[in-house]
């Protein structure tokens, strides 16, 4: 196998439901823009706050996929 080369790009993705929806939705997203995604990580979560009430679940994602370019 020839050696390869991955670049990680960083995705905050929301859900009004749950962080696992919020992670999902982050990656969802990636995959329609990217080819060859390899492992999403989730680093962080948080909670969107509205009047002191949860108002949206945040999973902050990092995305790994195979470089494909130049230089």
């Amino acid at each position: 196998m020839a050696d390869s080369v991955y670049k990680v790009i960083e995705l905050v993705g929301t859900s009004k439901q749950s962080w696992e929806k919020a992670a999902v939705a982050a990656v969802n997203k990636a995959g329609k823009t990217l080819r060859d995604l390899r492992v999403a990580e989730v680093g962080r979560l948080d909670l969107q706050l509205k009047n002191g009430k949860v108002e949206a679940f945040r999973a902050r994602v990092s995305v790994s996929f195979k470089y494909e370019g130049g230089k």
